[in-house]
């Protein structure tokens, strides 16, 4: 296997077989290796978007794990259809953050849950394996300049980048799902907080 011929997941409609084609493209073909160990362990795990900056982003978001909904699509990506990628859209775009910007990620990057099966909570052993997955990560974004965690789960990466990054601002705020940001106006004025924390880092 060369350098750049990572394996690809299937892929369903126009949409996303143009999105797949784009996984070549130099800015992700690092990021994409990632995954390599994963799949060949009979991990789910979904790309990295090509539509976003890949490994040079200034930005990374750091969500949990990709819900049970995921098992057919094949990207972190805010252009997933589920309420929690059109929920994250809409408060990057509040805050100006575009998508050369960034790259979203899971702490957990595999899928957890069982082809049918319902979302569950994340094991301990899970968020610890997928944890340390993350340094990895870390060391693929020269340009990055701010992280920010997604949810109780990301926020248990705090000390990672910490540690690996510490040139990087560490922001936290509760993750984008519908089952939070509908709980109180309080949540999405935390998240749009901390967006806006994240576009005043990048802008000094």
């Amino acid at each position: 296997m060369t350098r750049t011929s990572f394996p690809v997941q299937p892929l369903v409609g126009d949409a996303i077989a143009e999105r797949a084609a784009r996984l070549r493209e130099g800015h992700v073909v690092a990021l994409e290796w990632l995954r390599v160990p994963l799949l060949a362990a009979g991990r789910r795990v979904p790309h990295f978007d090509p539509a976003d900056g890949g490994d040079r982003a200034r930005l990374l978001v750091l969500l949990e794990t990709p819900g049970a909904g995921m098992a057919a699509l094949s990207f972190v990506s805010r252009d997933n259809p589920t309420g929690t990628a059109r929920n994250l859209g809409r408060f990057l775009d509040a805050a100006g953050i575009t998508r050369a910007e960034m790259v979203l990620w899971n702490s957990v990057p595999w899928i957890v849950h069982a082809p049918g099966a319902r979302n569950r909570p994340l094991r301990r052993g899970e968020i610890a394996e997928g944890l340390a997955l993350l340094p990895d990560l870390l060391r693929l974004l020269p340009a990055l300049r701010v992280v920010l965690l997604a949810g109780r789960v990301a926020r248990e990466a705090a000390p990672v980048v910490a540690r690996e990054r510490p040139d990087a601002t560490i922001l936290t705020m509760p993750h984008p799902s519908p089952t939070y940001v509908c709980t109180s106006p309080a949540v999405p004025q935390r998240i749009g907080a901390a967006m806006a924390q994240a576009r005043l880092a990048l802008d000094n």
